[in-house]
Parts: structure tokens; sequence; C-alpha cells
């Protein structure tokens, strides 16, 4: 399948700010359980969402497996480090290992987390919350727009679960993100999973957070599933999609649009042939509900 070209990393650039990145169609995150099946067959996946981090290494044979793929299919690239709401100053020397992995596989588009994960050198491993107020907007504002010159890249922000709110919170979650696209003009990572998860545990309507976020700045969804507790759903992404996810994939469809997806797993991972179907899933409700994407598809597919 030939990889689109608009906004690849290392093609020519426009304004990352406001030339949309193409859609890709329906993928998944590399993991390298399923390596070898990549490798040996075509399974039907449009597109690959590569772990930055684990890439980071010069040499050796994740890059060199990396490679073969990238020949093959598109990519993006999806950090866990950035910080980018750390009160750390940025990572420049990160940044420029993210920089040279980007020249090197040609991703579409760079993304990572809005949350922080660690403080004076100190990696916690988690994606952390911060409350929503005007003085963490105007923080996080300045270094998405730093990333984003540095990198001379598309970069994509992802809400994450949360499992403690702040007093301190002057606006909700879904009014930071359209603001901060605003005044940044950054792409969004919708991770439909985590809406739910955040929406259950903080008891507000996920539909509330949907029609909240800018329409015509999502341009991927994550699809995975979660650890129900009863009284509160943890984000695992070791299960298979829950059917109420499901039904909120189908409401950011009707007001997102068609959007680049990929099924999202990361532990008790099965092997490839048993999440085709899950992403099929995805495949046929997207074209369900956009019907005018089976001609694009039915070409995309035979090329």
């Amino acid at each position: 399948m030939p990889k689109p070209t608009s906004q690849i990393i290392g093609a020519p650039m426009t304004d990352h700010k406001t030339t949309r990145p193409p859609f890709l169609g329906f993928g998944m995150g590399l993991r390298t359980e399923h390596y070898q099946d990549i490798l040996d067959g075509t399974p039907p996946i449009d597109w690959f969402e590569i772990i930055s981090e684990n890439y980071l290494i010069p040499g050796g044979r994740p890059l060199q497996i990396l490679d073969q793929i990238a020949e093959r299919y598109p990519l993006v690239m999806h950090g866990v480090a950035m910080s980018i709401a750390s009160t750390q100053p940025l990572d420049m020397d990160y940044l420029a290992q993210l920089k040279t992995l980007a020249k090197r596989v040609k991703p579409n588009w760079i993304s990572d987390h809005l949350c922080w994960t660690g403080v004076h050198g100190v990696n916690l491993h988690d994606l952390l919350p911060f409350p929503y107020t005007k003085e963490a907007l105007d923080h996080i504002v300045t270094r998405v727009n730093k990333v984003q010159d540095y990198l001379d890249a598309p970069l994509a922000l992802e809400n994450v679960s949360t499992y403690v709110s702040f007093e301190q919170s002057e606006m909700t979650e879904w009014d930071f993100i359209a603001e901060l696209t605003k005044r940044t003009g950054c792409w969004l990572l919708l991770d439909v999973n985590n809406v739910f998860v955040s929406a259950f545990n903080h008891e507000f309507d996920a539909l509330d957070f949907i029609n909240g976020i800018p329409e015509d700045r999502v341009i991927q969804f994550h699809m995975a599933g979660h650890s129900d507790h009863e009284t509160y759903i943890v984000d695992t992404h070791d299960a298979p999609i829950r059917d109420e996810v499901w039904e909120l994939y189908r409401a950011c469809l009707k007001r997102f649009g068609h959007v680049s997806t990929i099924v999202e797993r990361d532990d008790n991972i099965p092997p490839l042939s048993e999440m085709l179907p899950e992403l099929e899933k995805i495949r046929s409700i997207a074209l369900e509900i956009h019907p005018e994407l089976k001609a694009t598809h039915e070409v995309k597919e035979s090329a």
C-alpha cells in the first residue's frame, strides 16, 4: 500500500499547524509480539503506530525491523516521555532523539500525552494529571509551541485517563483542551476509551467531553479495553474493547468524521490473528457511518 505523502515528516513541509495530516485508515499499535506475522505476510492493517521510546537506542534488531515495516506501511510516532505538562525544563536531548527517529521513519505525525511524567530528574513512569487552570494552560501552551517549532512537525496530544481531580481547576478538561488547540494549533489524539474511563470515574457525561472538543483538530482515535472495578475503572489496555466504548466510538465518528484509528493493546497481548476482528469491527463501523469512505477504502485496499 503506498504511503500518503501530504504530511510525512522529512517531505517538504507546509504549515504543520494548519495542514491536516492525511487519513491513514485503520491500524494497530506496533508490538514486538507481532513483528514476525507482519514481516511474513500481508495482514489487513493500513498503518502502524510505534512507541517512540522503543526505538531511540541507536542500532539493533528493533530498528532493523522498524526499517522493514516503514518501507511497507505508513507510521506515526507515539511517545510517553515528553512530559509536556511538567514544570521540569523540556528535555532537549530527548527531543533531539525524537527528531532523529522521525527523519529515519518519516512518520505522518508525532504524538504524546497531555500530562506530566516526572519532575526533578525523576521519571515516575506514569501519565499524571494536573489542574485545569489558566496558569497551567499558559505554561503548557509555551511548551507545546517550543516543541512544535523544534520538531517542525505535526504534534498531536492525547487525553489521558484520570483518577483524581483538583479543587484548583478553573475549567473542564475539554474546555482546557479546546483552548490549548486554539492557542498552539496542535492536533488531538482522542483516546475514546480514556474519555469513557474518566467520565465514569469523575461522573461526567462522556458526550459533553466529545461535544466540547474542536471537531477540526482530531486526527487520530485510540480504541482499547479497560479493567472495571465496579466503583472505578482503570485504563489498562489489556482486554477487549467494551460495548460502551464501541458506542462512544460511534458518537465520535458522527462528530469528528472519518479519523485515522488504531486498536491499542499494551498487556495480555494476543496473537495478531486474534486482534484482527476488533480492527475489522472498527473499520466496518466507520464505513457504516461514513459510506462515502467505501470507494476510497476499496481503492486503498487494492493498492
